[in-house]
């Protein structure tokens, strides 16, 4: 092999560093996650046995744990298991555990058992950031995504789905015994074998049956008509072009370094309740008495949108585009005109419609309003197939129109949203792999959605402003 660089005989002696600390440059993120473990308060934050206890035997502290998995989660490596071979064969976990080695076991623990704990130490991050200045724009924009949970689809029952399965095997059962049937008038020599298979089978799928009427006594019983058995948390949601069994994350992100600023993992699988919740969690976050966000159709819900004005929060949602009467090439809501010193709408050809009354629609408080003249009026077939065009308006619809001048004076809002919003949810599960969660149940899935998020912020941030300078901010 002559001709290339060689390397050294295995059984050259050589002089190694005597200190770890030689392995690890003074650059290297390790750092990061061994300083800012230090410098956060793990009493505080509720982590079990950051107290010792008097007698017993000694446990590993919780900030060695700790440290683990967030070195673990940015390097992309979940998995308890996996973190137990590193911290026996990896130079930079030797270092940042003073050569410590738990087994899978004990880490698993930690996480499962300190899970409220874990996500206090994801928003001292971001408390961290927002003491940086990170967050000069005010401006975050949400979005939800859907993840996979470890219940597999054939383990999440609907009442559709249970039925159809049902009635598969019901359908099976009868197929056999006719099989059965026509088996035993056979000669018993040549039938025997096949009867003895087909009873095999049909007792296998009275089986099944049995499991899914107990299953369906569950779904009964469940609030939202829905079974999962790996994980009982875990809901089938609907994505694009498919459905999965998992969870809805949220996230809030700050659209001047991208930084995820709030998070929670839900398992609704629609985004409509969401806008304001995420909203003021952002707004606590980044401790900002203004704040404007922007969200995409599919979190337009009227009652979200007044939530945030009571708030003091300036909220940018287009409304979704379902009027049937645009549908069916008729006049829709937009093409009348509301004059609020009259307290009437002006139709497209020029009429009054005065108020007539108020209703409850769905909790919400509705005016209704109509012309008289609708029947010898020539553009009635553009507008309504009934005697009357009647519009109806929302007792605060005023808040709706301001918000959706304000989207008209900002027409890049939208581009800023994805530009901003898509993207984190891109790397996360890049980052995660196709099998998205690891644990089971919503208070596990939550803690390990709060260390790629705080993985996340980590990257960000050493990229933003430097390693160096994130460790001399921590250790102010």
């Amino acid at each position: 092999m002559k001709r290339f660089i060689q390397g050294e005989h295995r059984g050259q002696g050589t002089f190694l560093p005597e200190s770890l600390d030689d392995y690890v440059t003074e650059a290297n993120p390790v750092r990061v996650v061994d300083v800012f473990v230090d410098e956060i308060d793990l009493v505080k934050l509720g982590f079990e046995s950051a107290i010792p206890a008097d007698t017993g035997r000694p446990a590993y502290h919780p900030a060695i744990l700790l440290k683990i998995y967030i070195y673990g989660y940015l390097n992309r490596i979940q998995s308890s298991r996996r973190l137990e071979r590193e911290a026996q064969r990896n130079v930079e976990l030797m270092w940042l555990t003073g050569r410590l080695m738990p087994d899978f076991k004990t880490i698993a623990n930690f996480r499962k058992d300190n899970s409220k704990a874990i996500r206090g130490v994801c928003r001292q991050f971001v408390v961290l950031c927002q003491q940086l200045g990170l967050f000069g724009e005010n401006l975050v924009a949400i979005d939800g995504s859907k993840f996979k949970a470890v219940n597999n689809r054939d383990r999440n029952f609907t009442s559709a789905k249970l039925k159809r399965r049902m009635e598969e095997i019901e359908s099976s059962i009868n197929r056999y015994l006719t099989a059965l049937d026509a088996a035993d008038r056979q000669e018993p020599t040549a039938s025997e074998p096949s009867a003895v298979r087909l009873e095999e089978k049909i007792a296998k799928l009275k089986t099944q049956m049995k499991e899914l009427q107990a299953i369906e006594i569950q779904l009964n019983e469940s609030p939202d008509k829905q079974v999962s058995l790996t994980d009982p948390d875990a809901r089938s949601m609907m994505t694009r072009g498919t459905g999965i069994v998992g969870y809805n994350v949220q996230t809030a992100v700050d659209t001047q370094h991208h930084l995820i600023v709030a998070h929670e993992v839900t398992n609704f699988g629609s985004d409509r309740d969401q806008l304001s919740s995420m909203a003021k969690q952002a707004r606590d976050a980044m401790a900002s008495e203004t704040l404007a966000v922007v969200a995409d159709r599919g979190y337009f819900k009227s009652e979200e949108i007044l939530a945030c004005h009571d708030a003091d929060i300036t909220a940018h949602v287009p409304k979704p585009m379902t009027s049937s009467a645009k549908a069916d090439g008729r006049f829709n809501k937009d093409a009348f005109v509301y004059d609020a010193t009259k307290n009437e709408y002006i139709c497209p050809a020029g009429e009054a419609l005065p108020w007539r009354f108020s209703s409850i629609e769905k909790g919400m408080n509705m005016h209704c309003y109509w012309s008289s003249k609708c029947q010898g009026c020539a553009l009635k077939t553009q507008c309504t197939p009934s005697k009357n065009r009647r519009v109806r308006r929302w007792e605060h619809e005023a808040v709706l129109e301001e918000m959706q001048r304000r989207l008209n004076h900002a027409p890049d809002m939208m581009r800023i949203r994805k530009r901003t919003v898509e993207h984190p949810f891109g790397t996360l599960k890049q980052w995660m792999g196709s099998t998205h969660f690891l644990t089971r149940k919503l208070i596990g899935v939550s803690a390990e959605m709060s260390l790629n998020v705080l993985a996340y912020n980590m990257k960000r941030v050493m990229n933003i402003i430097g390693t160096a300078s994130l460790l001399k901010a921590m250790a102010a």
